[in-house]
């Protein structure tokens, strides 16, 4: 590296605008990483740091996956990059058939042709894959009889991503708030983490489906976690009766497992938990191992055969990277990852250990609210303020101290690091938060 510490400090802070940070940030300057490798990253100074959110919740393979960086490699010396417009090529095919073979409802022979997750629509990122969502949704019921179907519903607390379409379905008011009047309207629920019940949460979208039943698109949900909002956990119940209640209607279900899926929650997608399959899922993060940004909008036969006939019909849609060689390699590669190195056996073993920790820490702390855990992710809240609270930020500093970066969501501090942690690096992770936490609310 040929420049220092403080030299590159200075020039991020005249030139670079960080996300989700407040301008002219007066708190600890941003680490200046080096490198990374597995769970950990380094810094200019040589300091090791466990990645305690896989870097936003991408590295479940952890970083530098040394399979991950041979199929880059790999690809790097055919194709690099071709647009998917009237062109195809085999990583892209091969992909859309092995991400299709992963689906929730795959193996059910009982399940109607029409209802299987087999067409696969590329994008850039998780914001863009749930956005396809929204327009294939939208676009299938206005080419249909049902024209008027144009609104979407969607949860109290859901996150779904940064463009127009994602932050409507969005309900964390902080996040969308300033947007409003870029925004379409959108009927908002309860959550089903909700205190009084996910059941409340059942009623209410029944009543928006029975009242508006010609003008329901979709339904639009995180399944299981809601994750910015918290780490919020809900019973699968919520989703088995919300797909029940979406059936009768005859009114799609959206399930963006951009976070959620590829065995985060102790499943391959969380939708298994509740044995739910939606019209649409959304992926995106891991897929592509924490190398590219990379995503795929999976949606039923039925939605696909809504787009079949003239020029007219087509979905208008697409990016400049979609598709594209390396990305669709490198995930090729990730899903092999998973089912070659048992990936989710890996999760069911961490995961008691996760539950325990913050279970441990809520005994111990009367003041600490909601311990909760489900496959790799564990969550307890120092108060309930929200997002812009800066209570999860003292422990942030904190565990900075002790080598481990926890990125809080407000006053919610959470884990979720990467599926392959190994038991050591685990028990210094859970260890930091630990003592982290006690030193923050002490102050």
């Amino acid at each position: 590296m040929t420049l220092d510490r403080a030299a590159l400090l200075a020039l991020d802070r005249a030139h670079v605008w960080h996300p989700y940070t407040p301008a002219h940030d007066d708190g600890l300057p941003p680490l200046v990483v080096a490198r990374a490798e597995g769970a950990r990253f380094w810094d200019v100074d040589g300091r090791s740091f466990i990645d305690a959110n896989s870097s936003w919740w991408v590295a479940s393979l952890g970083h530098r996956h040394p399979r991950l960086l041979a199929a880059l490699s790999r690809q790097s010396q055919e194709l690099t990059h071709i647009a998917l417009g009237g062109l195809t090529h085999e990583p892209a095919t091969l992909l859309a058939r092995e991400l299709v073979e992963t689906m929730p409802g795959y193996r059910d022979t009982t399940l109607a042709a029409d209802r299987r997750l087999a067409r696969v629509f590329y994008s850039d990122d998780g914001s863009t894959s749930v956005e396809v969502a929204i327009k294939l949704c939208a676009q299938y019921w206005a080419q249909s009889t049902r024209a008027k179907r144009t609104r979407f519903i969607a949860l109290s607390g859901a996150f779904h991503g940064e463009t127009v379409g994602a932050t409507s379905v969005g309900g964390i008011d902080a996040f969308r708030a300033v947007y409003g009047p870029l925004l379409f309207d959108v009927i908002r629920t309860p959550s089903p983490h909700d205190a009084r019940g996910w059941e409340r949460a059942v009623d209410a979208i029944v009543r928006e489906l029975d009242a508006h039943r010609d003008t329901i698109a979709a339904v639009v949900v995180e399944p299981i976690v809601q994750g910015a909002a918290g780490m919020r956990v809900y019973e699968p119940a919520f989703l088995r009766a919300i797909r029940e209640a979406c059936d009768r209607s005859d009114t799609f279900l959206v399930a963006d497992e951009v976070f959620t899926g590829l065995g985060r929650t102790g499943t391959f997608w969380a939708c298994e938990h509740a044995q739910v399959v939606p019209d649409v899922l959304c992926t995106a993060k891991a897929l592509s191992g924490a190398l590219f940004p990379f995503a795929a909008t999976v949606a039923s036969e039925r939605i696909y055969d809504g787009f079949r006939g003239g020029r007219d019909r087509a979905f208008l849609y697409g990016h400049s990277y979609c598709g594209n060689p390396l990305g669709c390699a490198v995930a090729r590669e990730v899903l092999a990852i998973y089912r070659e190195e048992r990936v989710l056996d890996r999760v069911a073993a961490i995961a008691p250990k996760i539950r325990a920790a913050f279970e441990a820490l809520a005994e111990e702390h009367p003041s600490l609210a909601r311990p909760r855990a489900i496959g790799a992710i564990g969550a307890i809240d120092l108060g309930a303020q929200g997002y812009l609270d800066d209570k999860g930020w003292r422990v942030y500093e904190a565990a900075l101290a002790r080598g481990v970066y926890l990125r809080p969501l407000g006053d919610t501090v959470y884990v979720a690091p990467p599926l392959v942690i190994d038991d050591p690096t685990l028990d210094a992770l859970l260890d930091g938060v630990t003592q982290s936490i006690r030193e923050a609310i002490k102050r």
